[in-house]
């Protein structure tokens, strides 16, 4: 496999390594304005990514058909929204009450949540293995750029979850090594999704305008109903909306340079 695809598959896993290494260190949950900076520029990142990465590469993909060159795009976003609240009926949600007060929480409520993060990683691994099968096809309109910054994106967004695993099963009474170990666990199911995924290419790209929309309602899900939540947390701040602005621009440049 190319270096720089496995770098590329690498990234997402790195942030939830990252996150997850935050046990080491500290025993309490990270600052909330840091958190919600955090969120707010992710969901920025991945909100750029699944316009400039996804969806406009799914409609340039579909201009055969003219006037419904949107049509592919739109029916594959519904199917991505529809498979993630399918998904959030079986495993709780990451944001809210689930992720507060993690002095002194259950190792029950710590294993779900550390079920919550991997089933939801893997919708977002088959998201980035979609685009990087594109681009291994030498698709015209989905270049390494687009992998870069939807990998980028997926990473960002991975560091607080690695948070949210390793943090309260240490608190629940498991070793510091022993929970990072886990809240690596939590994100290796990214990159194998990935993978799966782009071992399945050939019968993807025929779809590449579904997939491809589909990889983008997986993401906009992710942003509305756990990113965004999360940056109103709290007392008022403007962090989260600044930071999403930053994160939106930052990725909306790159996606298009290195495109």
């Amino acid at each position: 496999m190319d270096i720089a695809v496995l770098q590329t598959l690498a990234i997402p896993l790195i942030g939830t390594s990252l996150g997850a290494g935050s046990v080491l260190f500290f025993h309490h949950r990270m600052n909330k304005e840091i958190e919600k900076g955090m969120n707010g520029f992710a969901a920025g990142v991945m909100v750029a990514a699944s316009i400039w990465s996804l969806l406009i590469p799914a409609m340039e993909e579909s201009a055969d058909l003219g006037k419904f060159a949107f049509l592919p795009a739109a029916i594959g976003f519904w199917i991505g929204t529809f498979f993630m609240l399918a998904i959030d009926k079986v495993v709780p949600h990451l944001h809210g009450d689930e992720s507060e007060g993690m002095e002194g929480v259950e190792m029950k409520r710590s294993t779900m949540l550390f079920l919550a993060v991997t089933i939801h990683n893997i919708p977002e691994g088959m998201a980035l293995g979609v685009v990087i099968a594109g681009w291994l096809s030498n698709n015209v309109t989905i270049s390494a750029g687009s992998a870069l910054a939807l990998a980028v994106g997926l990473a960002i967004q991975n560091f607080p979850e690695g948070a949210i695993v390793s943090l309260p099963m240490h608190a629940g009474g498991i070793g510091r090594k022993r929970a990072f170990g886990y809240g690596v666990l939590s994100g290796v199911v990214e990159p194998a999704a990935s993978v799966i995924t782009m071992l399945l290419a050939t019968r993807v790209i025929p779809f590449l305008p579904y997939f491809l929309s589909f990889a983008s309602g997986v993401m906009m899900y992710v942003v509305v109903e756990e990113l965004i939540p999360e940056t109103a947390q709290g007392e008022h701040s403007n962090v989260g909306v600044l930071s999403f602005a930053l994160g939106f621009t930052l990725m909306m440049i790159l996606d298009i340079t290195l495109g």
